[in-house]
Formats: C-alpha cells, structure tokens, sequence
C-alpha cells in the first residue's frame, strides 16, 4: 500500500490547451485522483463535465477566471482559493493576467473508479478521440 506519492515523480501530460502532471492515478486509489494542473497566459481546458466525479481545485499560482454552471456565470481565482466542482457541472478555467496558473486537482469519484476508464491513460484516451487530439503527443 502506497500512502506517499512523490509530485515531482509525476507523469507529464501535454494538451493543446493545459498540462496534467498526474500525481496519484486512480487505479491507484478506489475513489480518487490527483494531479497538478498548469494552464499559460490565456490557455483554458474546453468547458467540460465529469458526471460520475467532484473536483476540489486548490489554487497554487496566478490569477484564473473559472466558468461554472451556465458559459455567463464567472469567478475569479487565485493563490489560496479552494474551489468545489459539484459533478455533472459545466466548467473549465481559464489563466488571466498574463501569467500562468497552477493548481492541484483532486477528483472524487462518485460511485468508486470509473470501470469504463479505470486508470487516467484510458480517460485521455476518451479525451483525446473527443476533441480530436493524438493521444501519443499528449502524453510525450
């Protein structure tokens, strides 16, 4: 049984949009995972929602502007702040300001581990084939 895990040992992810360092892989976890999310100046994930999982954002660097719920509802974000992505809710965040911005993502399965995409290779993979991105420069 793992009970430490080493985040300068994660596994990089490059996206068009932002980067995942997966720290902790859910098939490592029953109802968990966790990774450090970095999005450059400007750089937003697609708006996006997890129906089978919570997300807790920990804020680690620089100024967001996160959408949640309906594309007008926006709230800035920055160091410090802590933000609750109920599931089935519309979000992604976007780095204002014109720095980057980096926070630690944990996601909470509703349910136990996803058995259609039971580790986070599987779900890029889904990912990847939704927004038309190659899975192979995703991953480096």
């Amino acid at each position: 049984m793992q009970y430490v895990f080493d985040s300068s040992r994660a596994k990089h992810y490059r996206f068009p949009t932002h980067s995942n360092d997966l720290v902790i892989d859910r098939k490592d976890a029953e109802t968990s995972e966790v990774f450090i999310v970095v999005l450059e100046p400007g750089e937003a994930p697609p708006l996006h929602i997890h129906d089978d999982t919570e997300q807790i954002f920990y804020m680690l660097e620089g100024e967001g502007l996160l959408t949640a719920g309906d594309e007008s509802s926006k709230y800035p974000v920055g160091v410090g702040d802590v933000v609750r992505i109920p599931p089935s809710t519309p979000h992604s965040i976007q780095a204002v300001g014109g720095s980057r911005i980096k926070y630690l993502a944990i996601d909470c399965f509703m349910g136990g581990r996803p058995k259609e995409e039971p580790t986070w290779d599987a779900h890029v993979k889904v990912m990847c084939g939704r927004e038309g991105w190659d899975f192979d420069s995703v991953t480096e």
